[in-house]
């Protein structure tokens, strides 16, 4: 209970500072002049990342000799991302997902279903990352990066190389993530994982587009990105506040205001909790799946 007040006096209070320092004047306007076309194209994409996040989980857990039914994992990932959306730390939903696939009884695997889809990914966004900051690097115009970028990149590299290193220093981990590399390795996983990065950062431009700001093609595959890895950080609630607070500093780099950023930020939280709504359907109707779509062992 602690963690979760903490987390959300932690949006609370990266928000209020936003506030304090943003122009006002300029966010209202910006919100209140959002283009509704731009949106919907915002929340159908969000809508159509979530289908297909659904479609790798099931290819995943197939890997793993369990059987998942489309349906079925269609239903629990809108529910799961609803309860990200309003649940301090944003994988209280994807916990209860890895619950819900077993029933508790075969759990480990459940969960190595649900850590290794959620990890690919955030490496594919990883990736598409550090390939947009060399090229934006090595080719200058666009965006004007300040002098510690670089630095930032070899960083990022020798903590994803620590990580990686962390999760094989232990048998039991190295075990439990063996399953990922066969994944990055599968040509339809990596087709996939590249095809749900790029709505990804489609959507949230399309959210720049509804508040008025037109960003540069490089910042489709830098500043977009890195706003959206800002989501990952567990102290907040559905990414509020870091994603604005990311957006608010990256933003000026493609010639926009921190105003912008901040409202491109509002607009796409709002999306995705929107995008997400269906999985009040789910739950109200208590939409069901054939009993052959529940998790068996294949014969």
């Amino acid at each position: 209970m602690r963690r979760r007040l903490f987390r959300l006096i932690v949006s609370l209070s990266v928000i209020g500072i936003l506030l304090a320092v943003v122009d006002l004047r300029e966010l209202a306007a910006r919100l209140r002049g959002a283009d509704l076309r731009w949106l919907a194209v915002s929340v159908t994409g969000i809508a159509a990342i979530t289908c297909l996040s659904a479609l790798r989980w099931t290819w995943v857990a197939r890997d793993l000799g369990l059987r998942l039914g489309y349906r079925r994992a269609l239903r629990e990932y809108f529910v799961a991302s609803l309860v990200n959306q309003v649940a301090p730390g944003g994988i209280v939903g994807d916990v209860a997902r890895a619950v819900r696939l077993t029933g508790g009884s075969d759990l480990r695997r459940a969960a190595q279903s649900v850590v290794i889809e959620r990890v690919i990914g955030q490496v594919a966004t990883l990736a598409v990352l550090a390939v947009g900051l060399a090229v934006s690097l090595a080719v200058p115009g666009g965006i004007v990066w300040p002098w510690w970028t670089g630095w930032g990149a070899v960083l990022l590299v020798i903590s994803a190389g620590a990580l990686i290193a962390w999760c094989g220093s232990d048998t039991s981990r190295s075990a439990f993530f063996a399953p990922l590399g066969s994944a990055l390795c599968g040509l339809r996983q990596i087709a996939l994982a590249l095809l749900i990065v790029g709505l990804l950062s489609f959507s949230f431009y399309t959210c720049a587009r509804a508040v008025g700001t037109v960003l540069p093609p490089a910042a489709f595959f830098t500043i977009i990105p890195l706003v959206l890895t800002a989501m990952m950080i567990p102290l907040s609630i559905g990414g509020w506040g870091w994603r604005e607070g990311a957006a608010a500093a990256l933003f000026p780099l493609a010639g926009a205001s921190a105003a912008e950023g901040i409202a491109t930020g509002i607009a796409y939280g709002a999306s995705m909790l929107i995008a997400a709504l269906p999985a009040v359907v789910f739950v109200m109707w208590g939409a069901r799946v054939p009993d052959a779509e529940h998790l068996t062992k294949p014969s």
